[in-house]
């Protein structure tokens, strides 16, 4: 760990320190001596002995009385109390403030409500489950038992949101800058079609490709809730939205202050992780002024290499016995799977001596291929030696981040307010990257050439050896990303009266800037190829055959046949580091009116009004010998381009029916115009229904249109190159290395995404507590925006895609050369489902006096995947395989807590389907149909995890807890990778839980 990142963990370790171990922290319990009275007097009067705010709608304390509350209680369970059949009930607790709504109406007035309670349904006051776009909300009591490392990991635990971009995924990517990047994916549509918001505020891209937003860069400490609307978003919230918008919101009035010390390991002893925080809130200028201040530091170790038993080499190949009629399967997915054409220090790939490898200090042997071999895999044998995916890439990366935030406000008048935000993140994020993998022809005048081997090509009459290397010589192929964040918001809020009715109003205007820093240690082309061809000099020494026409060209001979056979100095000729500097800036600003400036027959009518101006641009620079293609990978081309981007949108809530035969029903519809410098101009609009039928049922509705237009990346992107291992259909399935370019494509057009959402929400009072809510919901992409992988590309020219087949270069041998990965417009990407929420929370007093005091609460979610696939021709880019992180048939969440004064422990069920590892594949062992995508074994299992927690008060405002995840410490869910690889086969699903059991422990404190 570097020293600066010592240094930040010491001093903040310190701070905190000082002030747990002498802290009177607030008081998680008080004394109460409530009355019974008036719901809207009992509500004020618990709020002030409860020392939190407390936010409820006038209508729904109406003709209600609250219960008594005396003694010292908890203050949740005194809440839980004063409610009690009251007909209110809690719909958020955290964060110093409380939410309440009517059981019996579940609606809140806008015009009712005592300050702005934004869920991002839509920018027009609303909460949880009112809103007319399905949205689920994490309180920070939720996020708080988790306690996880951080917050995108517990997000991504919710069944709407499929792990996006993680650690774990990233192992081994070292040309987008996202690797250690923790993101967002609701409805498995892309990490780039989820709309990512700090208190309603776009945050930068945190890395060039994809344009991805870091969740690390949300200040953890000052998490008030998490608000997932799983719906398009776009006309209210802007472009990117096709998915949906994930909203983080703070509490921004907290006051005192509130840190974290935990740390965390697996059950193998690896992984280990620590967090330190700490938060602090004060009011200043007699209460008109209002300050927050936040720090962070976090470590988390990095895997090398495939420490676990359940590793077992699973993986996919092509079969060496098939044809297009014999019946048997094209493809294989087997165990103990090893590399016939590489080995450490090299192998002969082909002719009489084929399977000969050269081992540590260049002994030469006989791999035994085992019972199956084709011309790049073997199964059985010798399968451990010549695997090099579990002893050299990184299985989890190593991250190291720090964060700062800091916010301030000033109460100018009673009206208006001023404000200013900094955001400050830097992470560091070191990982092994896969080895350079070489094909060459060693000539029989190789100064290395073992002697018996060359006797044996005399008596054969070789003159060359075809060698494949995975050159572990050159040892660990160091990646390291560094990524700096930094945010400047300043800002003013207020209220006027316009025509005789009150409105309030906001402005800000931004600047983001990201930093994303590569360095990647691999071989220089030219003094690779080069220091391999060794040959004897004049005076028997062994040279560069370089060396003898050019005797200063400094070239040091290289060994591809061994290992152990280098020395440094060998190494360090070769060896060379890439790197680029790269640099995202977004300026903006932004304008918001709301109000009621009128009223129908059944309510005022709410209106949200604005625009917004942001200006991307991305620069940077690279190394100079990158520029010129001069190193076997990364070749790191620096972004260049830059756009702009204008919109303004309007929003209303029109009550069209209240209290008649029916409850209420109400309109919610928004248009928003975007003009986009790269690609024109484009409209979006929502419209949505709400209905209330009785007391206890609400329907909801919403259709929209929404739009994303390609981000600097897909538009600009110089171009970076990666190596892959390609199975080639055109040469019967052999598979070798090729190059693969990344490039951006300009003239992509805006894909444009029509959703239909529809639900219902159950409040039943015959059971208090209980909420049910069943949304379906159906998206569809036109113009899809996507890069089509180099695999991908290879196999689907093969099907006929003559588009793609542009994208392909070969040399004069047939083989390929260069695959270009670019952003295209696929026809349609479409996805649907149904999610399904409950929730409940039951006094045991109420059942039995004998049960106690304690609460139980119970949430479940569940997402019901019917479709999610492309129709565009080219199946395999989108499909619902679970190969890597494809939507499963369907995903489960259920949480069960008890809470009973300063203890809370809680259970956590959580689950996948079993699916299939590519929907184009048809399985069949025998009699299997003509074409090229029949497959042995196409199943994927499901998997159910189990994780546990458990927390208890040390003493006033000091609480200790421990979490446990994976308890039954199951392994990965299996899935081949192959037939192509660029990166280690781990032969596992990565976008799921890979850790085996692990454990985290920390104390936390509040005064």
């Amino acid at each position: 760990m570097n020293f600066k990142y010592r240094s930040s963990l010491s001093s903040m370790a310190a701070i905190a320190g000082a002030i747990v171990l002498p802290a009177v922290a607030q008081a998680q319990t008080r004394s109460f001596d409530i009355p019974a009275q008036a719901a809207s007097s009992g509500v004020r009067e618990f709020a002030r002995q409860a020392g939190i705010r407390v936010i409820v709608a006038g209508r729904d304390t109406d003709g209600r009385t609250t219960k008594a509350v005396q003694g010292t209680l908890d203050t949740r369970e005194a809440l839980d109390r004063l409610l009690a059949n009251t007909g209110l009930t809690v719909r958020s607790f955290g964060g110093g403030v409380a939410i309440l709504g009517g059981m019996s109406d579940q609606r809140s007035d806008a015009g009712d409500i005592t300050t702005d309670i934004q869920v991002t349904g839509t920018r027009i006051v609303r909460d949880g489950y009112d809103a007319p776009t399905p949205t689920t909300v994490l309180s920070e009591e939720e996020i708080a038992r988790r306690a996880p490392e951080n917050i995108a990991d517990y997000v991504t635990l919710l069944p709407a949101v499929t792990p996006g971009n993680s650690p774990a995924q990233n192992t081994g990517t070292t040309a987008s800058g996202a690797t250690g990047v923790n993101s967002l994916d609701l409805r498995n549509l892309g990490t780039s079609r989820t709309l990512v918001l700090l208190e309603g505020r776009r945050l930068p891209a945190a890395t060039i490709n994809g344009s991805i937003v870091d969740i690390n860069v949300i200040p953890n400490a000052f998490i008030k809730r998490v608000d997932i609307v799983t719906g398009g978003a776009s006309a209210a919230w802007g472009s990117d939205a096709d998915a949906g918008v994930v909203n983080f919101v703070l509490d921004k009035e907290f006051t005192g202050v509130k840190g974290r010390v935990q740390g965390g390991v697996t059950t193998y002893g690896d992984r280990k992780n620590y967090t330190v925080s700490l938060g602090a809130g004060a009011k200043f200028a007699d209460g008109r002024g209002h300050i927050l201040l936040s720090v962070e530091h976090s470590q988390i170790d990095g895997i090398d290499g495939v420490p676990r038993s359940w590793y077992n080499g699973y993986r996919t190949f092509a079969n060496p016995d098939w044809t297009a009629t014999n019946g048997q399967p094209r493809y294989l997915s087997l165990e103990h799977v090893g590399y016939s054409a590489i080995a450490p220090g090299g192998i002969v790939t082909s002719g009489p001596l084929r399977g000969v490898y050269f081992g540590q200090n260049g002994t030469p042997a006989q791999i035994n291929f085992g019972s199956l071999l084709t011309s790049s895999t073997f199964v059985g044998g010798d399968w451990k030696y010549t695997d090099w995916s579990k002893n050299t890439q990184s299985f989890l990366n190593g991250n190291s981040r720090q964060s700062a935030f800091a916010r301030t406000s000033f109460d100018l008048t009673d009206s208006i307010q001023l404000y200013g935000q900094f955001i400050f993140t830097r992470s560091n994020v070191t990982s092994v990257a896969a080895p350079t993998i070489t094909t060459a022809n060693i000539s029989r005048d190789n100064a290395f050439l073992p002697a018996s081997v060359a006797q044996r090509m005399d008596q054969l009459g070789l003159t060359t050896l075809n060698v494949g290397s995975s050159n572990w010589d050159f040892g660990n192929k160091n990646y390291e990303s560094n990524h700096s964040l930094y945010q400047y918001l300043i800002g003013a809020n207020g209220s006027l009266d316009l025509f005789g009715k009150g409105f309030t109003w906001e402005v800000s205007a931004y600047r983001s800037i990201s930093k994303i820093g590569q360095d990647f240690m691999v071989p220089k082309s030219a003094e690779f190829n080069k220091a391999m061809d060794a040959v004897r000099g004049p005076n028997g020494a062994i040279v560069c055959r370089s060396t003898l026409t050019n005797p200063g060209d400094g070239c040091v001979p290289y060994n591809r046949l061994g290992t152990g056979v280098n020395n440094q100095a060998a190494i360090d000729y070769l060896m060379g580091t890439d790197w680029v500097r790269q640099t995202i800036r977004q300026d903006g600003v932004a304008g918001t009116l709301r109000g009621e400036p009128f009223s129908t027959w059944a309510g005022p009518v709410s209106i949200a009004t604005g625009f917004e101006y942001r200006k991307d641009k991305a620069y940077g620079t690279a190394d100079p010998l990158g520029l010129v293609n001069g190193f076997a990978n990364g070749n790191y081309k620096p972004i260049a381009g830059s756009m702009d981007v204008t919109e303004g949108f309007l929003e209303v809530v029109v009550p069209l029916v209240k209290d008649t035969i029916f409850k209420s029903l109400d309109f919610n519809g928004a248009v928003r115009g975007t003009d986009y410098s790269s690609s024109g101009f484009v409209t979006t609009w929502k419209g949505g229904l709400t209905f209330e039928p009785t007391q206890d049922v609400k329907l909801r509705f919403t259709r929209s249109r929404d739009i994303r237009a390609g981000n600097l990346s897909e538009l600009f992107a110089a171009g970076s190159t990666g190596s892959s291992v390609i199975s080639d259909p055109f040469l019967g399935g052999e598979a070798y290395t090729t190059q693969l370019i990344t490039t951006g494509n300009p003239t992509i057009r805006p894909e444009k995404a029509n959703t239909i959402t529809f639900g219902a929400v159950l409040t039943p009072r015959f059971i208090p507590g209980l909420s049910l809510s069943a949304d379906y919901w159906d998206v569809k992409i036109r113009d899809a925006i996507t890069s089509v992988s180099g695999s991908s590309t290879v196999d689907q020219c093969f099907n006929g895609i003559q588009d793609l087949c542009d994208n392909i270069v070969r040399g004069d041998n047939g083989k390929i050369r260069y695959v270009y990965t670019r952003p295209v417009n696929l026809d349609l990407f479409w996805a649907r489902g149904i999610d399904f929420e409950a929730s409940y929370r039951l006094r045991l007093a109420d059942v039995a006096a004998s049960l106690g005091s304690g609460t139980l609460s119970f949430r479940g979610l569940f997402t019901l995947n019917l479709k999610n696939g492309s129709e565009s021709g080219l199946t395999g880019i989108f499909d619902s395989a679970l190969r890597e992180g494809g939507a499963p048939r369907y995903r489960y969440l259920a949480d069960l807590s008890y809470h009973n004064g300063p203890l809370t422990v809680s259970l956590t069920g959580r689950g996948i389907s079993s699916g299939v590892r590519d929907t184009s594949f048809v399985e069949c062992s025998a009699n299997c149909p003509g074409g090229n995508n029949t497959i042995n074994n196409n199943h994927v299992e499901g998997a159910f995890w189990v994780d546990a927690s458990a927390s208890h008060e040390i003493v006033e405002g000091v609480e200790g807890f421990f979490v446990v995840t994976n308890i039954a410490n199951r392994a990965p869910i299996a899935s081949a990778d192959g037939p192509g690889f660029s990166t280690a086969q781990f032969g596992y699903n990565r976008a799921y839980s890979d850790l085996g059991r692990a454990f985290r422990a920390g104390v936390r404190f509040k005064f």
